[in-house]
């Protein structure tokens, strides 16, 4: 079996998933659209950070060996109109080194150029179109773009997770258009996060970070709901609770939404099964800045002048300890202030106790999978997301429009077991699951 292979059946059983796979498509001979997330970091004209592209390469591969002829899209930052500085150029260089042979980069998204470039492709051969978003149509779903887009290709496949939560002509409107399956790695992620969210091995430990409740709101209700056991808040939006708790915050950073949503979810845990916890300590300082005077305080009332930037060594310990006992734990969002150095120590406890814990870890994307990395920590980890507003929103129950426009899988929804689930009488794949 080949490596590519043995990548698609290495997907697990466990989650819900019911639309169709890339694993199932007949694409010899045939020309292959592949949204990938390719939205990473640049300087100097240079990929950065390729975990994103990397990431893509097990569908590609796949395709690849299987004889088809891949058309690649993504997107890159957010350009207003075409700018030179995020063209796709970089992205082609480095996704042709790790695939070991040459990209092509079309000179835009759609034209008389690109499907010439298109039509000249053999088996085995990639081209990138430019950045998706030099086409104001992108992110309008607009339904000429998602034509052209389609008339390049035999089929469709998404794998760009990152962007699933978004219905753009890439991600939504050209499923419309052609066959249309999901990349391997767009499914594992929906697999991942559908399984700790609806069949997690308990107790399942939420550890939530980041700089506001609003951000995360729709989560916190969520997981409040029954569906996990402890609910760990960390990161400047802890400031919400306390405010509603009577503590001083000092210039803490805050805002008036957060602390409205703050006192509901107050509310709301007092009749929950799941047990909240804030932070019992905090590392303080006079201004936002590596260099500012730092202080460590037992308690979480910031006095004026100050601002919280991390949890204390006792609060960290202590959900360090609420995660080693879990059996499994998610994790979105940092403690603190993680990208300075002194404002880095309850993160770092977090990523030490996920990455050593017994239990099924799953790390959220956004900053708490950069704060991974940072540390060295992100292959000791079960799964790494790749989306951050995507993973959230899925968490929270939300349906992914770039999900939800793939083909439905002919065989129903599998299940947490694997299994068709038999709430689905009409065979469709609906059943009576929460949306992907």
């Amino acid at each position: 079996m080949s490596d590519s292979e043995q990548a698609a059946s290495d997907v697990p059983d466990r989650g819900s998933f019911d639309r169709a796979s890339v694993r199932d498509a007949e694409v010899e001979g045939k020309t292959v659209l592949v949204r990938c997330d390719f939205n990473v970091p640049l300087k100097d004209g240079e990929v950065t950070d390729d975990a994103r592209i990397r990431a893509a390469l097990p569908t590609l591969e796949l395709l690849r060996d299987r004889g088809a002829k891949l058309i690649c899209v993504s997107h890159l930052g957010r350009p207003d109109g075409e700018d030179p500085e995020l063209s796709m150029k970089p992205v082609a260089e480095r996704l042709g080194e790790l695939l070991g042979t040459e990209v092509e980069l079309a000179p835009a998204v759609r034209g008389e150029e690109v499907q010439r470039a298109a039509s000249e492709l053999d088996a085995g051969d990639v081209l990138l179109l430019e950045n998706s978003r030099f086409e104001p149509g992108e992110t309008e779903n607009d339904a000429d773009l998602a034509r052209d887009l389609a008339s390049l290709a035999d089929v469709y496949v998404n794998d760009a997770f990152g962007a699933a939560h978004r219905a753009h002509a890439t991600t939504a409107g050209v499923a419309e258009h052609l066959p249309s399956y999901a990349g391997l790695l767009l499914e594992r992620e929906v697999r991942e996060l559908t399984a700790v969210r609806d069949d997690p091995k308990r107790p399942l430990v939420v550890v939530l970070g980041g700089s506001k409740v609003s951000d995360k709101i729709g989560v916190i209700e969520r997981f409040l709901d029954g569906v996990a056991d402890e609910l760990l808040i960390g990161g400047a939006m802890c400031f919400a609770f306390f405010k509603v708790q009577g503590h001083e915050t000092g210039d803490s950073l805050l805002d008036d939404e957060s602390v409205e949503l703050a006192e509901k979810v107050l509310s709301k845990a007092d009749d929950s099964d799941c047990e909240l916890r804030l932070p019992t300590d905090l590392v303080i300082a006079d201004s936002f800045s590596e260099d500012a005077e730092r202080e460590i305080i037992e308690d979480v009332d910031v006095r004026d002048g100050w601002m919280g930037l991390d949890v204390g060594p006792e609060t960290a310990g202590e959900y360090a300890g609420r995660i080693k006992t879990a059996g499994t734990v998610l994790w979105n969002g940092p403690m603190g202030a993680f990208e300075m150095e002194p404002f880095a120590a309850g993160t770092r406890w977090v990523a030490d106790a996920v990455a050593e814990t017994d239990a099924f870890s799953v790390i959220g994307g956004g900053d708490s999978a950069a704060a991974i990395a940072q540390f060295g920590l992100a292959d000791q980890v079960d799964w790494l997301s790749t989306g951050g507003g995507a993973s959230l929103e899925l968490l929270e129950g939300k349906e992914l429009p770039g999900v939800a426009a793939l083909d439905p899988a002919e065989d129903g929804d599998a299940n947490a077991n694997g299994e068709r689930d038999e709430a689905d009488d009409d065979g469709d794949g609906d059943g009576d699951d929460e949306e992907s």
